[in-house]
């Protein structure tokens, strides 16, 4: 039986094209999250329209992703990839894209659903423009935990800082992936009540398609090999890395002689920009781990289920998505207790968290898992149901349609005059602001 149309939704996604195949750790995010959230949005009934910036002039303009959910490339500055800390003033034009597309086309979105800051900036325009329209704001991250007080990312920061500020004021309804990053969230304002935890999700169909032997067999991997995946997302702190190398060198030596241990993920730029002083093949040599350990170049999307799936345990340092998508492979998973992860990771149940010390309590750590393998596999049940139950995309789905429908049937909040002055000097600052770094380096 079909599902009727409800209405139209804009996903707005500036930075981000779902549509474009891009290393793990971008993917692993905003991108992953429009296009699955789409999709199932799109399945329950609601006509779905993906906005994202064009960077290539041979991209196709709209790409269909499934019966009534499509991503749209806008025409917004040069058509290249520009730095996400770089792409600010082309917002308007990109906000000038998408009402030129609404105009030709005779669409009108009564829910937009703007994603990270970026396109939180473009729905604040719109709805000062079309004031009935319903805003939904999803942060993704947060600028007070994003960046560092480095000059050069200043003017970044706070503007960043300020439009996050606008778009708490002015949404209609705020989304948080947890209830830690709900806490950050209100801790941009005295008080704020229109916050709903919704969580990302993990296709279960892809993550539980491939058994753990079939898997190892892909790999070439011994069905009696003990296997541990480390995901790397940056090189933003080796001192962690060097932890987790250490941890799983230890437990080799407490006699578990079958270890083997696979590092993936980050992105192209960052593995291949790593820090001179951070080799981690040089570090996996000094600790005379070469024999057992396999350091891979990024891998992409579609390769991280089969790599869940040969796991007997998987350390995730930071990286929720990754996590969950484990889980879903019925694999437990040890976890910072950072960015909302203890609240998708229950800890004795699903998993065990990270003991936050030496590189012996982590050792003993992966000891409690290796060493007791019918408990093993009865976390890695309970993590394949828990996220079955609370974080697959029709349930991730299912909770955001009902949000849309409930502020559907609410009377209309319009953008004030004074949130659009904001705006305007935020724009003027940040152009000012590019101008003279530009003029210091030439200078330089």
């Amino acid at each position: 039986m079909a599902v009727p149309v409800r209405k139209h939704i804009a996903l707005i996604s500036v930075y981000g094209d779902s549509g474009v195949e891009i290393p793990l750790e971008e993917a692993g995010g905003q991108n992953i999250y429009i296009q699955q959230v789409g999709e199932a949005l799109a399945r329950q009934g609601w006509e779905v329209d993906i906005f994202a910036r064009k960077v290539d002039p041979n991209q196709a303009d709209i790409v269909e992703h499934s019966p009534n959910c499509r991503t749209i490339r806008l025409k917004a500055g040069p058509e290249k990839h520009i730095s996400r800390d770089w792409i600010f003033g082309y917002l308007p034009a990109f906000t000038n894209a998408m009402l030129d597309f609404q105009k030709q086309t005779g669409i009108y979105y009564p829910i937009v659903h703007t994603n990270y800051w970026l396109s939180g900036w473009v729905g604040l325009k719109l709805k000062k423009i079309q004031s009935s329209l319903k805003l939904i704001h999803t942060y993704h991250s947060l600028a007070t935990a994003k960046y560092e007080p480095i000059e050069r990312f200043a003017y970044v920061a706070n503007t960043r800082l300020n439009v996050e500020k606008a778009c708490l004021k002015a949404a209609d309804y705020i989304v948080a992936s947890s209830p830690q990053e709900q806490e950050d969230i209100v801790s941009l304002a005295y008080s704020y009540e229109n916050i709903k935890v919704i969580p990302s999700g993990a296709q279960m169909k892809r993550f539980t398609s491939i058994s753990r032997q079939t898997a190892r067999q892909e790999l070439g991997i011994s069905t009696q090999a003990r296997v541990i995946v480390l995901y790397v997302r940056s090189f933003e702190k080796p001192q962690e890395i060097e932890r987790f190398l250490k941890a799983v060198n230890i437990s080799k030596m407490h006699g578990h002689e079958n270890i083997k241990l696979i590092i993936v993920g980050a992105n192209h730029s960052s593995w291949s920009n790593a820090p001179e002083g951070f080799p981690i093949q040089g570090m996996i040599n000094q600790l005379g781990m070469s024999d057992y350990t396999t350091f891979l170049h990024p891998i992409s999307y579609p390769q991280l289920p089969i790599y869940c799936a040969a796991a007997d345990l998987c350390i995730v340092p930071i990286g929720g998505s990754v996590a969950i998508e484990a889980m879903a492979s019925a694999t437990p998973v040890i976890i910072r207790s950072l960015g909302g992860l203890e609240f998708k990771v229950v800890s004795e149940e699903t998993g065990l968290l990270d003991p936050v010390q030496d590189e012996f309590a982590v050792a003993n750590t992966i000891d409690r898992i290796l060493d007791n393998p019918e408990w093993q596999k009865q976390l890695g049940d309970t993590a394949r149901k828990r996220v079955e139950e609370h974080f697959s995309w029709e349930r991730v789905a299912s909770q955001l349609s009902e949000l849309y429908i409930q502020q559907l049937q609410k009377p209309s909040l319009s953008l004030t005059s004074n949130h659009s002055g904001l705006l305007k000097n935020w724009l003027g600052h940040v152009i000012t602001t590019r101008a003279a770094l530009k003029a210091k380096t030439n200078k330089n």
